[in-house]
């Protein structure tokens, strides 16, 4: 296969909320690239990137999908992503990995909490965004309230590439500011042509105002552009393009294009707009990697197919029982048939065959180079974050944020057959997906599945039967709390027993502080300097710590927002014995956390719902009921958005009694928040008021 120079290459991802139309972009993009030749339909079931049956059933995205395509002179690997908070992570790990994204918005109901929650993680990772505002055929489409949005929610700079040609089901087109040009999208072959034509006399003035925003904002990037604009020289196109490039790799700068892809209007000024400002492998910062050997040591990575190999397995898949991983290439160049070095693990696996996936089909390749994403077959023990490298030059990178389960669900297997296949199928589906969790109730016995929320768990218990062949009986979902101390202790534990006849001794002296919510867990050691222990005895102690938080104090959920702190680790060499300091703090850890008052944090979720006016005192009423606390309203034509936060134990099966409170006409979606003091009753329940 012939590979595209790196300056060509362009690795993005569509992030939104759900249902502002991210795969229905994606579908058009690939119609008029020639990747595929007829348009596919979410809401018909025949989207190409909606591959699942569940997510052809649901008409959502439930799993991030990759595909590739050529347009004018850029080879753009594409992967679109999942909008419901419920497949977070496949946003997570797609952004982890990509150089730049496409943030779509509803023209009509703007700026949404799913909005917030990708934007904010394509900040964590310093990827560089263009902006749609979809929908503007759509009655109460207003791009210029999205816009205000889009600065105040994010506190960011967006600048608009385009105005409007019509409203509503009136709009046709947009005019271009930087080229000063309509273009129109004809509808007599699915907007596949786009003609180029002078602005209409009424809109001169208005362009040439928006323009003149656009270079006054360009001129912050390119001294020049300044001086021409304060003498009135005119400004030419690939000026202000390089100048607003800029702004966009350093993330200060947005572009905002307007259309409506399900009009099949603005996609290919979106294409052009994604090859001229969003960066290529080349133009991204060299990836940060630790060098195992004398210690680890920092390098600095650069896009080089010749440099040292390093690349990241972002994602794992189960195909017919089989692993399909998929990889970011860094640098150098990976092989089918190379046996590579995983960091992470410690061990050596062969990698027999590479792909190039377009959806679920696959495109067999020889070798992948760095600015590349490929698909790989034959890593046996790969996980999601993991490192490949050549095992002479070992490499680590950054893994990526997983966010931790707030729902829970008790199976078993429906008929005998089924036991033996249960385990195996949970065990493939935890390879996909880092949020998914499956643990053994202690006190039950029961398989406990773990995950982000009521659909998340619906989907896997879906999959376990249509893919596995596994039945299951399920219980009722169940919120996953968290446990905290409510004043400070310290305890000393002195560990002296007789085990296979050998005398075991320990002494260690803990502190447990809570600390703020949301502030997590810390385990602290004392410096190496102050105490005499073997520094081999370290990791052993610093893990059996942790596991005793983990694994709770009376509820048997994990601590959280605590501060574990080894004040004194007396050693007498000789007498103190590992196994016998590992058992003074695994009981230490214990005694302390029952002395310091513990109690339930239950998970808090952030709410946005959209009710008709006539509606929003009933809904308010409900929420009220429902322990929830208001944070704003905002009128949006007949529609009240109403932002709340609502524990999660009283959300379950909440869109029935919205619908029937609204009539059919509200919508919500709701993403976690924090975790906060649980209510009497529940402490009561598990006797810990």
């Amino acid at each position: 296969m012939e590979h595209p120079p790196l300056h060509a290459i362009r690795n993005i991802g569509i992030i939104s909320h759900i249902d502002a139309g991210k795969t229905t972009v994606s579908e058009r993009v690939l119609y008029y690239t020639g990747k595929s030749h007829k348009m596919g339909e979410v809401h018909d079931g025949a989207a190409v990137m909606d591959w699942m049956e569940q997510e052809q059933e649901r008409g959502i995205t439930i799993t991030a999908t990759t595909t590739s395509c050529r347009w004018r002179d850029y080879w753009i690997n594409l992967i679109d992503t999942p909008g419901h908070i419920d497949f977070t992570i496949e946003v997570e790990r797609s952004l982890r990995v990509l150089d730049g994204a496409v943030t779509v918005f509803s023209a009509v109901e703007g700026v949404q909490s799913q909005s917030e929650s990708v934007w904010h993680q394509a900040d964590r990772y310093h990827v560089p965004r263009l902006c749609l505002i979809n929908k503007m055929d759509r009655i109460g489409a207003d791009y210029r309230r999205v816009l205000e949005q889009i600065a105040q929610r994010f506190d960011a700079r967006p600048v608009l590439l385009q105005l409007p040609l019509g409203e509503e089901s009136g709009f046709a087109g947009v005019i271009d500011l930087i080229a000063e040009r309509c273009l129109l999208f004809s509808e007599d072959d699915q907007g596949a042509t786009v003609t180029a034509e002078a602005v209409p006399v009424g809109r001169l003035d208005e362009m040439r105002q928006a323009r003149e925003v656009l270079v006054e904002t360009a001129a912050d990037f390119d001294d020049q552009i300044l001086n021409d604009f304060l003498e009135g020289r005119s400004i030419v196109a690939a000026r202000l393009q390089a100048a607003l490039r800029r702004g966009v790799l350093e993330c200060q700068l947005f572009p905002v294009l307007l259309g409506s892809a399900l009009r099949n209007k603005g996609i290919q000024p979106l294409l052009d707009a994604v090859g001229t400002f969003l960066p290529s492998p080349l133009d991204a910062p060299p990836v940060r990697a630790l060098v195992e050997g004398d210690g680890l040591q920092e390098r600095f990575l650069c896009c080089d197919p010749e440099g040292p190999l390093c690349v990241l397995a972002f994602k794992v898949l189960s195909d017919a029982g089989r692993k399909l991983t998929y990889l970011r290439v860094y640098s150098g160049t990976v092989h089918a048939g190379d046996e590579l070095f995983n960091g992470v693990r410690g061990q050596k696996e062969k990698l027999s065959r590479l792909f190039r996936m377009h959806a679920h089909k696959r495109e067999r390749i020889e070798e992948a180079r760095a600015g590349d994403i490929a698909c790989a077959v034959g890593l046996k023990e790969v996980l999601t974050g993991d490192t490949l490298s050549a095992e002479q030059e070992p490499l680590l990178l950054e893994g990526l944020a997983v966010p931790e389960p707030v729902v829970s669900l008790a199976v078993e297997p429906k008929r005998i057959d089924d036991r033996e296949k249960l385990l195996p199928a949970l065990e493939k589906l935890q390879w996909e997906d880092p949020t998914f969790l499956v643990r053994e109730d202690a006190g039950t016995g029961q398989l406990i599945l773990a995950g982000m929320g009521q659909l998340h768990l619906d989907i896997l218990t879906q999959r376990l039967s249509r893919e596995f062949g596994v039945e299951v009986i399920t219980g009722r979902p169940q919120v996953v709390y968290r446990e905290t101390l409510r004043q400070l202790v310290e305890h000393r534990e002195i560990f002296h027993r007789e085990a296979e006849g050998k005398l075991q001794c320990g002494d260690i002296l803990l502190r447990l502080k809570p600390l703020p919510r949301g502030e997590g867990l810390f385990v602290i050691l004392p410096p190496e300097a102050e105490t005499e222990l073997p520094l081999e005895w370290r990791p052993a102690l610093l893990a059996s710590l942790e596991q005793g938080c983990a694994a709770g104090v009376q509820a048997g959920y994990p601590l959280t927002d605590l501060q574990v702190t080894v004040v004194e680790l007396p050693y007498e060499a000789g007498v103190t014995t590992e196994a016998g300091l590992l058992a003074a703090a695994q009981r230490g850890l214990a005694v302390a956390t029952r002395q310091g008052r513990p109690t339930l944090l239950e998970p808090i979720m952030a709410l946005e719902l959209m009710v008709p006016r006539e509606s929003a005192g009933k809904v308010l009423g409900t929420l009220q009921q429902k322990r929830g606390r208001i944070g704003g309203m905002e009128s949006r034509g007949e529609m009240e958005i109403i932002q709340a936060q609502v524990p999660l134990t009283e959300m379950f099966d909440y869109m029935t009694e919205l619908r029937s409170a609204t009539k059919g006409r509200g919508t919500f979606s709701m993403e976690f928040s924090q975790y906060d003091q649980a209510p009497a009753e529940v402490l009561l329940k598990f006797s810990m008021k």
